[in-house]
C-alpha cells in the first residue's frame, strides 16, 4: 500500500462516463485481483469486491454503455457497512486509476440488469426489490451498494455531459476552511495533517456536494470525519458512502506521510463517524 503514489492517483482520478468497448488487459485485471486479495484495511468490515462482465448497452448504467469489465462493492446495508463500502471501494478505484484504468462511482444502476449479468441476490431475488440500486432502507442480507466500470474512456466524441461535468463539477473543490468544525484553524494545522486533509477534500461525492466535516482535536492527535447530523442528499440515498470515500483519502494521505494511526468507524446520531488516532 505504501509503495503506490496515492496522491497522484487522487489528483488523476476523474469520473468517466463514455467508455470504449474493449476489455481491460489480462495483466491489469490480474493486478487488480491481486490488490483486492492482498489489501488490508485498518478497520473491521464485511465489504466484498466482485468483478463481473456487462453487456455493451445502456441497460446497466442507464445513461451510457457499459464496458466489458466492471466491479461491484457489496456489503450489508446498515450505516456502518455502507460507509465502509465507500472506503474500501475508493481504495480499489484509486488503485485502478494508478495503473491507467478509468472508473466511475455508480449507485443508481438497474438492479434487474445487474442481477442478470452478476447473480447475487440469492434468496432475496423475489423480494419487492427497487428498480434502481437496492433502495434506501436497511434490509436483510447483503446488497450491491455501488458499481463501477473498468475501462478506457473514449478519446473522440465525448458526450456533452462529460464535458460539462469536467468543467463545472470535477474541479470545483471547496477550501478546507469550509469543512473545519471546532476551534482549530487551517493555519494551525501541522503540515502532515494539512496534506492528508487536502487529499480528503478532493474526494468525489454525489453531485459534488462535499458534505463532509473535519474535527481536529487541540493536540491534533484525533481527527474525525463525518457529515452534519440529519444531512439528506436530494438524490443520493446513501451519503455515508461518500463519507467513507473521503475518509479513505485522508487515511491514504497519512500513509503517504508515513504516519501510523488507529482507525475506527462508529455510528453516531444515525451517521457514520470516522476517527483517526495518530500514534
Amino acid at each position: 500500500m505504501r509503495n503506490i503514489d496515492w496522491e497522484s492517483a487522487i489528483n488523476t482520478r476523474r469520473s468517466t462516463r463514455s467508455f470504449q468497448n474493449i476489455n481491460v488487459e489480462t495483466e491489469k485485471m490480474n493486478m487488480i485481483n491481486s490488490f483486492i486479495s492482498d489489501m488490508n484495511m485498518p478497520f473491521e468490515h464485511n465489504v466484498k469486491v466482485k468483478k463481473f462482465k456487462a453487456k455493451s448497452d445502456k441497460k446497466l448504467y442507464t445513461v451510457y454503455n457499459a464496458p466489458p469489465d466492471n466491479l461491484a462493492f457489496m456489503s450489508k446495508t446498515d450505516v456502518y457497512s455502507i460507509s465502509a463500502a465507500g472506503f474500501v471501494g475508493e481504495v480499489v478505484i484509486l488503485y485502478a486509476t494508478s495503473i491507467g484504468i478509468s472508473t466511475c462511482w455508480y449507485g443508481h444502476y438497474a438492479l434487474a440488469e445487474l442481477e442478470s449479468v452478476m447473480p447475487h441476490l440469492g434468496q432475496y431475488k423475489n423480494l419487492q426489490n427497487p428498480k434502481w440500486g437496492y433502495g434506501k432502507d436497511e434490509v436483510e442480507g447483503e446488497r450491491t451498494i455501488c458499481i463501477t466500470p473498468l475501462g478506457y474512456g473514449k478519446q473522440d466524441g465525448v458526450r456533452l455531459f462529460d464535458r460539462i461535468q469536467e468543467n463545472l463539477i470535477s474541479y470545483k473543490r471547496k477550501p478546507i476552511e469550509n469543512f473545519l468544525d471546532g476551534d482549530i484553524k487551517k493555519d494551525e494545522l501541522s503540515p502532515e495533517i494539512l496534506y492528508a486533509l487536502e487529499l480528503a477534500r478532493k474526494a468525489p461525492s454525489a453531485a459534488n456536494t462535499q458534505h463532509w466535516r473535519f474535527l481536529i482535536s487541540s493536540d491534533q492527535k484525533t481527527i474525525s470525519i463525518y457529515m452534519p447530523v440529519g444531512y439528506k442528499h436530494i438524490k443520493w440515498e446513501h451519503p455515508d458512502v461518500d463519507i467513507g470515500i473521503c475518509a479513505s483519502h485522508f487515511w491514504l494521505g497519512l500513509l503517504m506521510k508515513n504516519i501510523n494511526c488507529i482507525v475506527s468507524l462508529t455510528v453516531e446520531d444515525g451517521r457514520a463517524v470516522w476517527r483517526f488516532q495518530i500514534e
